[in-house]
């Protein structure tokens, strides 16, 4: 997901790696944890694999700051990585998902639909899945399932929301 986010951010523009670092905390801290200890190594493994290149600004007191920039081949992966649908965990899966829809401008207007509906589907079956589990005298044990079921269906109400968004509309 780290790969997924830093490739997306540089879509905008060339950052350093302090400023990549807070605009992922800024836009997704509620879906993926960041830390400068993961960070510089994804950074460095990026570079080597072509995915961003490193140009020197150099600042007023002669010190050098790297700015990462997304070459044509991350871009490509970038795309590869918004529209795989991985097998993962529930919560990875959800938070996966927002960090793409986060990037959805960068999108054709069949992508997001596309990712949309099938993160619809898996909300969906998680719901019915869930229904099925629930079998539970425990008061605490049923609060927190109502608590869950709850979060899928409001899920599952905005992305049907988001299907019939106007931005998602072909313009002609």
């Amino acid at each position: 997901m780290l790969e997924l986010a830093t490739l997306g951010l540089l879509q905008k523009e060339a950052l350093h790696g302090y400023r990549l670092k807070k605009q992922m905390e800024l836009f997704m801290s509620g879906c993926i944890s960041v830390n400068y200890g993961a960070i510089y190594p994804l950074l460095r493994r990026l570079e080597e694999r072509g995915l961003i290149e490193v140009l020197i600004e150099k600042e007023e007191r002669n010190i050098n700051r790297k700015i990462y920039s997304i070459t044509k081949e991350g871009k490509v992966r970038w795309k590869e990585k918004m529209l795989e649908h991985p097998h993962e965990s529930w919560v990875n899966a959800r938070s996966r998902f927002m960090i793409k829809y986060f990037f959805f401008s960068y999108l054709e207007i069949q992508e997001r639909l596309t990712l949309l509906e099938h993160r619809l589907m898996t909300c969906r079956l998680q719901l019915e899945n869930k229904e099925l589990e629930i079998a539970s005298d425990d008061p605490y044990q049923l609060e927190a399932w109502r608590r869950y079921r709850g979060e899928i269906v409001m899920e599952i109400e905005w992305l049907n929301k988001q299907i019939i968004n106007p931005y998602f509309i072909e313009k002609t």
